[in-house]
């Protein structure tokens, strides 16, 4: 088996909490007295267009929510989506010492809008760990698509079987070992440290 020199990871039930998932969005409807079933369609109907950088946070927004006068301002909802984001137990710190090994490449590789993204970048200091972020809103396609693993493969000019995926979603790992990447399920950082070293790599 080739020697490991990539590492791509997932950010969303990962490494933190997912960005914008349902119960979080069931949680903004509940508190913001919304029609939930209307808030939802509206928000499958926009939320591919969001994480491929197509529209941006302030017009999903209007489409789901402020498509009519609201008793709340959209910074308010801006901040609760904002506020779902909690680092996963262990997860940063693995990561920590896998970037600081410089053993391998590490690079992010994840479905998200750019807003969030930044702020979820920017709030857990992920810049320490990833020098790139091959995420949904910057290369216009999301996971399981095979083109979002394709670029980065290309970008980061690695071959699949020297590279490392790692997801907590079955979909997407599928996707990505139909190109030959390695692919590991996160369920927790001590799991995932134990399959990375199955793998061959030390840190």
């Amino acid at each position: 088996m080739p020697k490991i020199s990539a590492v791509f990871s997932d950010v969303g039930g990962v490494l933190l909490t997912n960005g914008w998932d349902r119960g979080q969005r069931a949680r903004m409807v509940n508190q913001l007295g919304l029609d939930g079933a209307d808030f939802e369609d509206r928000h499958h109907m926009v939320s591919a267009a969001l994480d491929a950088g197509q529209i941006t946070l302030d017009q999903y927004l209007d489409r789901t929510v402020f498509y009519r006068p609201r008793p709340f301002t959209k910074d308010q909802v801006r901040n609760f989506m904002y506020a779902q984001s909690a680092a996963l137990p262990g997860s940063l710190a693995l990561m920590a010492r896998i970037a600081a090994s410089q053993r391998v490449f590490l690079a992010t590789l994840n479905n998200e809008s750019r807003e969030l993204n930044l702020h979820r970048i920017e709030t857990f200091g992920l810049r320490q760990y990833f020098p790139v972020f091959f995420t949904s809103c910057y290369l216009g396609v999301s996971k399981p698509h095979l083109e979002i693993y394709r670029m980065a493969l290309d970008l980061s000019q690695r071959q699949a079987d020297e590279c490392v995926f790692i997801d907590d979603r079955p979909l997407n790992l599928e996707a990505a070992s139909q190109l030959g990447l390695h692919t590991l399920q996160f369920r927790s950082a001590e799991q995932l440290e134990n399959d990375l070293h199955q793998l061959g790599l030390e840190f």
